[in-house]
């Protein structure tokens, strides 16, 4: 039986330096962060340092099929730089030379969608804080997109929990095909093309931007030899019950539709996998092919060839997969991926295939591949330019600019589907249905006694002499339900600690 599909967004940021002598994105991903945690209370001389991250459950290199394959590769694991836990759950961290910014666990896609958009508000004040260190005429500035133009890409990838029990190879069967066509309408768009061997010229526009960039079908990687299904396993959680789908595949939108769409049509994906639904399994003739074929094609009518010799569009696809979802949800019901958002998701998504299907351009509030698309055509329009100028592709990136005053995006009339000021609570108070409450509230009320966090323990040092580690292998625990008169009753950090243990929690 599938498992609460409890889900999050890990955003890498693109980042400039402007004005630097010699800029730096490390450094200057350090500073951008370090400067948001002082400007907002976590500083060792306002008496509340930033809670550091736990690296103790760290483990990259286990692979969901048991061994690795030679010569593949896990993340490295960069304990050296500036890793925070924040107060609404979620973890802010320098990965590689970008900032990053992950989510807190969250119960439903359109909780996802809420701490996504917190996580912009964080970006945004991060840029506002630093701009007040640096010295004039310099200037950090944030990007939530996944190509900077010139080979390089960086992700946004998505965590679902999934059962233990469901075989993953039923997962990369059904999780490749969802993939390979879910990019009609989670595509973020982009100018030319990145592929090796091609120029950036050599194709106009395409619907995704890390299409590029995925070479394998499966594997362990993340930043060489991207796959299509990632083989990580590191659950964060019980490790006999539970696995963690992490998705790497996928872009970083600013629609919020695309992305209440990108997680709740994958969650609801998940729990037709684990419940062996699916009815019919896709498997395509060659999937990284077929992937890259989706993004090419602005008409969206190119078959993609199957392993069996038929074929498919990926809008057929899709509408096969949204018929199974909504079969599963009829007949077993929608607790499982989110209750009655899991409703909307089905109807967003019926939605968005019949305005794929019809026309793409009728969508262009809700689809960033759309809104990008109208923009630069509108831009070449009005200047007379081909589709090959510079200054088209200088109008993409600003699309994903996180600046207010400065972000297409934000000029695009985008839909939105959460309230701003709940966005900007969220930027420090946790979601209450996850154990990311438990974690928040610690931080809120003992970040004094928090020694670190990940998203399976917290670490006190409450001066018995010895560090107590509390356990939150089971993400659904630790809630506001759970553990909210603890907080709101207890004083200090061992008196948690004690009510805790009495309580078996």
């Amino acid at each position: 039986m599938a498992v609460a599909k409890l889900l999050g967004l890990e955003t890498e940021y693109g980042i400039v330096h402007r004005g630097a002598a010699e800029p730096n994105p490390i450094s200057a991903s350090s500073l951008l962060i370090n400067a948001y945690l002082i400007a907002h209370g976590h500083a060792p001389e306002a008496g509340r340092a930033a809670v550091g991250w736990d690296f103790t459950d760290e483990t990259p290199a286990n692979d969901a099929r048991g061994g690795a394959p030679a010569g593949s590769l896990a993340p490295e694991i960069e304990t050296h730089l500036v890793n925070a836990v924040l107060t609404n759950g979620a973890r802010y961290y320098v990965d590689h030379a970008h900032p990053e910014l992950s989510t807190p666990e969250c119960a439903d896609p359109l909780s996802a969608v809420l701490y996504d958009r917190a996580a912009e508000l964080i970006a945004a004040r991060s840029m506002e804080a630093v701009r007040m260190l640096l010295p004039p005429g310099e200037e950090i500035v944030v990007y939530k997109n996944n190509s900077d133009g010139k080979g390089n890409s960086y992700g946004c990838h998505e965590n679902y929990l999934v059962s233990r029990a469901v075989p993953f190879s039923r997962i990369v069967t059904n999780a490749t095909a969802h993939f390979v066509t879910r990019q009609i309408y989670c595509g973020a768009g982009k100018m030319g093309i990145e592929t090796a061997g091609m120029r950036l010229d050599e194709a106009g526009y395409q619907i995704t931007q890390r299409a590029d960039f995925i070479e394998e079908e499966v594997g362990l990687e993340t930043t060489l030899k991207r796959p299509i299904v990632n083989t990580r396993d590191e659950p964060h959680a019980d490790a006999a019950k539970y696995r963690r789908l992490h998705v790497i595949v996928g872009d970083a939108n600013m629609s919020q539709v695309a992305t209440f769409l990108k997680v709740g049509t994958t969650a609801l994906v998940m729990a037709l996998t684990e419940d062996d639904a699916m009815g019919r399994e896709f498997r395509f003739a060659t999937p990284v092919a077929a992937l890259r074929q989706v993004s090419r094609d602005l008409s969206l009518r190119q078959p993609l060839e199957l392993s069996d010799g038929a074929t498919i569009t990926a809008l057929g696809l899709q509408w096969e997969l949204l018929a199974a979802a909504r079969a599963y949800v009829e007949q077993r019901g929608a607790d499982a991926v989110g209750g009655t958002v899991a409703c909307d998701v089905l109807a967003r998504w019926e939605e968005v295939l019949t305005g794929l299907e019809r026309d793409p351009a009728t969508l262009a509030a809700q689809i960033d591949w759309v809104a990008k698309l109208r923009l630069l055509e509108g831009f070449r329009d009005r200047h007379g330019l081909d589709f090959q100028d510079a200054r088209l592709r200088a109008l993409d990136i600003q699309y994903h600019d996180l600046r207010p005053d400065r972000s297409l995006a934000a000029r695009a009339g985008l839909e939105t589907l959460v309230d701003e000021a709940a966005a900007a609570r969220a930027m420090t108070e946790p979601p209450p249905d996850t154990r990311a409450y438990f974690r928040g509230r610690c931080l809120q009320k003992f970040a004094s006694e928090v020694v670190a966090a990940n998203w399976d323990s917290i670490v006190f040092d409450v001066g018995e002499g010895s560090l107590r580690r509390v356990s939150m292998a089971e993400p659904a625990r630790g809630t506001v339900a759970h553990v909210g008169d603890m907080f709101d009753e207890c004083g200090s950090a061992m008196e948690l600690l004690r009510r805790l243990g009495a309580a078996g929690a």
